[in-house]
């Protein structure tokens, strides 16, 4: 990381371009744009092959699958270790991975060998370095931007990766039009390489915890519970989940809808899905105008039901010139619901679990559409491609409604800002085996429901930090006396949860001090759970 966060540029915090100024913010958003152009180009490449190789509309949507599943299998492991790792070296090796699994390709297409069920592995193998990548690369922007322009870094990144779905297909189709597939691998063996050392030249320093690296299994556990404590995280996992579990079925039929057009090419499939780039590029450059105009729940809703229109519209155009448009259209309503969401998510991650937070992000994202892509290429074999996305279309508007009145958002944004309020015990280490924290409490009896409720805020604190277990125990003798009982893994994780207080921590332990009786503090005590 850059030794310290630049403070924001003069063009304030409401310009597209303001995160552009920061140096390093740049060179990681080129890199972006190139690694997101090789993923467009190998998609397009893949999926244009799979029509040669299998016209079954199940196989050309497995395509997406192949592509988006690793991220849901692997998803975790990856935010999990870029948390841990030096996240720089860490992001550079997925470059390598990648260009590795292109020259692959390539050498499978040029000697003959390819066939639909090897291009369905190597597709999956190409996405578990997206699995990789796409966890650091969302760790690593809030170090390097000003919180008040992380939602302008965030659109950015929209743009390049929508600029990626404009440049990719183009450069993709006019090579496979002029030369062959293999050409279009070979060029993102180039590109990956050349990222790779780009990133290298960036000189993060990477420090490690006084308390070691966190284990793999402790990592991944944390994150998981982090998420489920965080009820404005599942909120948003649902949301993203139900968006892109329908909206894939556009994206996954649209080698076969472009085939159906009159005239239907790979320059017909490369036109449709530049457009829908260009119409995301529009949405992203305008999302400071359209943050003003429309609340989150608004711009959730209303892109939404824009993306479903514009889904049946491409479904049953007859020509090119109608489905243009409306591919323009989905690509606004795309942009705009998954940049409001991933704000959303950044926000409310704080920076010590932000990897792994946006790892499972990732996961309900990337699962959910390799899930619909299969879903909804199955749904089209039955029915039709036409009728596959009219039913898309029509249940992600009626879901997302459900949706936003059963998880109505609070409004209300926690203080994450990483404090250290909470002394750690100085005291020598214990033998092996896990931690057992009692905090006393003497309250007035009177207000024990109000201490009760807000102690359930308080088991969501300690879960959140990676406790292990957490129970509230009153003395059935003396009302007034309540122990808070935290279980911790060892004691060197009992002591990572000093790391991680934040604000929000520091104001709720306040609240919880308001009803405690006397002059004394709670009383604290630490005991070793002997095995």
């Amino acid at each position: 990381m850059p030794e310290h966060v630049p403070p924001a540029a003069s063009s304030g915090p409401e310009s597209s371009f303001g995160p552009l100024q920061h140096p390093v913010f740049r060179m990681l958003w080129l890199t972006w744009l190139a690694a997101n152009t090789t993923m467009w180009m190998n998609d397009v490449a893949a999926a244009w092959l799979m029509t040669s190789l299998s016209p079954s509309p199940l196989w050309v949507a497995l395509v997406q699958s192949a592509s988006t599943l690793p991220v849901f299998l692997l998803g975790l492991p990856s935010g999990a270790l870029a948390d841990i790792l030096d996240r720089r070296r860490y992001f550079m090796l997925t470059q390598f991975w990648v260009a590795g699994i292109a020259t692959l390709t390539c050498a499978a297409v040029l000697m003959d060998w390819m066939s639909a069920p090897l291009l369905l592995a190597l597709t999956f193998a190409n996405g578990v370095g997206l699995a990789m990548r796409w966890p650091v690369f969302a760790a690593i922007i809030p170090e390097v931007v000003p919180r008040q322009q992380l939602p302008q870094a965030l659109a950015l990144n929209g743009v390049a990766m929508n600029g990626s779905r404009i440049i990719g297909p183009l450069l993709a189709g006019a090579i496979i039009a002029g030369a062959s597939s293999a050409w279009v691998f070979v060029l993102n063996a180039v590109l990956s390489v050349a990222a790779g050392f780009v990133i290298m030249r960036w000189r993060r320093e990477h420090k490690e915890s006084p308390l070691g690296r966190e284990r793999l299994a402790s990592a991944m556990r944390v994150g998981v519970q982090f998420v489920w404590q965080s009820q404005p995280m599942r909120g948003i996992l649902l949301r993203i989940s139900l968006f892109f579990l329908h909206s894939t079925a556009q994206l996954a039929l649209l080698p076969l809808v472009a085939r159906a057009l009159p005239g239907g090419a790979a320059g017909t499939f490369t036109l449709l899905l530049a457009s829908m780039g260009a119409g995301a590029i529009l949405a992203a450059l305008s999302m400071p105008r359209i943050r003003n105009w429309l609340s989150p729940q608004q711009r959730l809703f209303t892109g939404t039901v824009l993306q479903a229109l514009g889904a049946v519209v491409v479904a049953f155009a007859p020509t090119i010139y109608i489905a243009v448009p409306a591919m323009f259209v989905s690509g606004m309503a795309w942009i705009t619901v998954a940049n409001s969401l991933t704000v959303s998510a950044q926000m409310v991650l704080p920076d010590w679990v932000r990897a792994r937070g946006m790892s499972i992000y990732q996961m309900a994202l990337m699962g959910s559409t390799a899930i619909g892509a299969a879903l909804w290429g199955q749904v089209a074999s039955w029915t039709s491609i036409h009728e596959s996305l009219a039913i898309a279309a029509i249940s992600s508007v009626l879901l997302m409604a459900l949706a936003q009145k059963l998880m109505a958002d609070r409004g209300i944004e926690e203080d994450l800002t990483p404090s250290n309020a909470f002394k750690a015990p100085q005291a020598q280490a214990p033998g092996t085996g896990r931690v057992q924290v009692n905090i006393e409490y003497l309250i007035d009896p009177a207000r024990a429901d109000e201490f009760v409720a807000l102690m359930q805020d308080s088991r969501r604190s300690r879960m959140r930090q990676g406790a292990l277990d957490w129970q509230l125990l009153h003395d059935l003798y003396e009302p007034g006396r309540y122990i808070e009982q935290i279980t911790d893994e060892s004691w060197t994780e009992h002591l990572r949860r000093f790391d991680r207080v934040t604000g929000a921590d520091v104001t709720l332990r306040d609240r919880k001090l308001a009803f405690h009786l006397g002059s004394e503090p709670p009383k604290v005590t630490r005991l070793l759970i002997e095995r």
